[in-house]
């Protein structure tokens, strides 16, 4: 299993720009799916981004299409969120995610998580 550590999170206003870190630590990261979600107050935690093992293969919500940017570092073990305009409605915590099952918009599919990061966007 892939263990993971979230970083980069923050508070900035309505149109700057953001990047997320996942720390990945396990053999197995270079080879699987990884995602990141997010989870607003009072909300459900929903799907952000996913990219394939190889980086060939990105997905995005629609809400972020345009703005996010998912990459990794298969060398350093690492997994990135760059957010751009961000936006007040971007506010929640962030998590990171390996290893979807079958599903990978759903983040119950997933083997690993990280404990998440905090962004907070103000208007």
């Amino acid at each position: 299993q892939v263990q993971l550590v979230e970083s980069g999170g923050g508070s900035v206003k309505a149109g700057d720009s953001l990047r997320l870190s996942c720390a990945a630590s396990g053999r197995t990261f270079s080879t699987v799916t990884m995602g990141w979600f997010r989870q607003a107050p009072g909300k459900e935690r929903e799907f952000v981004a996913v990219i394939s093992w190889g980086s060939k293969v990105t997905y995005y919500a629609d809400s972020v299409k345009g703005r996010f940017t998912i990459s990794r570092d298969n060398a350093k073990n690492m997994l990135y969120l760059q957010m751009s305009s961000l936006r007040p409605e971007d506010t929640g915590v962030y998590y990171c995610a390996a290893d979807p099952d079958s599903d990978w918009r759903q983040w119950a599919d997933y083997a690993s998580w990280g404990q998440g990061t905090q962004v907070t966007v103000s208007s």
